[in-house]
């Protein structure tokens, strides 16, 4: 941490959290991880490079690889299952929706997010919630795969090379994730658990912004990647320390911020929605409760993401 000597304490503890979640993910990655197939015949795709041992490809999960957001269906889902009651959704959707259309994160409501959410799963198993994790997948993430996005994860499957997630959700569903598009694994946020049990505290922060570039580092550390032959896709501009770390950065379904920076820096941009929108795609469209659910399930991503 001496490099770190030049930041204020608070910067430099902001810092420290961010290499902490993402040693954690990197290693929980690691140990869930699926052997890569073996490479089939047809034509090479533009990239990556067919039998590069020293590359990989990170993909984030909201509006990259599914439309909406992974946290927003799991809320949904541990609401139909009663982990927390309607008053709790109120408030949930209430502090997700101000993030969303801020489009900025104001610590103090992020951290009242992420305490709400997590004190939901406290005292829950994790075998539990990775159970209830592919059920809920399968009610509502399933049909929510962009084509587009998942055939590029094949091409690099398809060259032999591994294929990960990279999400600020809870790491248990997006391991579920991962493990349903045959993938190799998920790097997600990390909540701390003690004996199989929910402590309801994060190791480190939400895998967000820079933690998600720290998990990307030290998993490519651990596992002999070159970051250079690497590929990285995503939709938002907080991920840019992420697409900034790799050789082949891919702008999908960018936001306008991330749209702008591609162009300028002539990274290649591929857009799936069937028509253009303002991409603040967070809270998927519902009536009622519905709705409501989405903001907590949004939530309730946060709070195991930011673990």
């Amino acid at each position: 941490m001496a490099a770190l000597g030049w930041l204020t304490p608070r910067r430099r503890s902001a810092t420290a959290r961010s290499v902490l979640a993402g040693e954690a993910s990197a290693e929980a990655a690691r140990k869930s991880s699926q052997d890569v197939p073996v490479p089939v015949s047809g034509e090479e795709p533009e990239f990556p490079v067919q039998g590069d041992a020293h590359a990989a490809a990170f993909f984030d999960l909201d509006n990259t690889v599914m439309q909406g957001a992974a946290l927003f269906h799991f809320g949904r889902g541990l609401y139909k299952r009663k982990f927390f009651e309607t008053r709790d959704l109120a408030k949930f959707a209430w502090q997700q929706a101000w993030f969303r259309l801020a489009g900025v994160e104001d610590p103090e409501h992020m951290q009242e997010a992420r305490d709400s959410a997590l004190s939901i799963v406290q005292g829950h198993r994790v075998a539990e919630l990775q159970s209830i994790g592919e059920e809920i997948y399968d009610e509502y993430m399933a049909e929510r795969i962009w084509p587009g996005t998942r055939a590029l994860a094949q091409a690099h499957l398809d060259a032999g090379q591994k294929v990960w997630l990279v999400t600020a959700a809870p790491v248990e569903i997006a391991q579920v994730i991962a493990r349903r598009l045959g993938l190799t694994g998920a790097l997600g946020t990390v909540a701390e658990s003690v004996d199989g049990v929910y402590t309801g505290k994060l190791v480190g922060e939400p895998l967000h912004g820079p933690a998600k570039a720290e998990a990307v580092r030290a998993l490519a550390a651990a596992e002999g990647l070159d970051l250079s032959r690497c590929a990285a896709y995503s939709d938002s501009h907080n991920d840019i320390p992420m697409l900034s770390l790799v050789g082949h950065p891919y702008a999908i379904n960018p936001d306008s911020k991330l749209r702008k920076h591609a162009r300028r820096l002539e990274w290649r941009l591929r857009d799936y929605r069937t028509a253009r929108k303002a991409a603040k795609v967070g809270i998927p469209a519902a009536a009622g409760v519905g709705a409501v659910a989405g903001g907590t399930a949004a939530a309730i991503a946060l709070h195991k993401r930011r673990r």
